[in-house]
């Protein structure tokens, strides 16, 4: 699909493969919600921290999160306005970024080397994203 870009020439940009990131980002983050949701200690165990079923509700709202980005991202992937796709794009960025620093933080203060590996996911889908979305 085509969308206009802004400016005097009003050229058609091909955004196929930010559109195809997005839909990816949409069946991952979606896959995500639904692992917190049905085994909320799983993902944390991945990086060595224990999750008490009292402290599920943690896991639950990260979970409406990804959900969140999901319906974002999928619904981010068929978008013709520039403006908006751009918007979508900064948001996932803003996203991946603060939850990578804040894993690194995490990892500061004790988390298992394992979060590394997830800091490093995001820094390449930042990458991916802003690469992909550039003029």
């Amino acid at each position: 699909m085509f969308i206009l870009e802004s400016g005097p020439l009003r050229r058609p940009m091909d955004h196929r493969g930010l559109r195809a990131l997005l839909i990816v980002q949409g069946f991952i983050t979606a896959g995500a919600g639904l692992v917190l949701v049905i085994a909320p200690s799983l993902i944390p165990s991945v990086v060595g921290i224990y999750l008490p079923p009292s402290a599920y509700l943690l896991a639950y709202l990260l979970a409406g999160a990804e959900f969140g980005f999901s319906v974002l991202s999928f619904g981010g992937s068929g978008l013709t306005d520039v403006r908006a796709l751009r918007l979508v794009v900064w948001s996932c960025i803003v996203f991946h970024t603060s939850s990578g620093v804040l894993e690194l933080y995490a990892y500061d203060r004790g988390a298992s080397a394992a979060v590394l590996g997830n800091v490093l996911a995001r820094a390449i889908i930042v990458g991916l994203l802003a690469y992909l979305a550039r003029n």
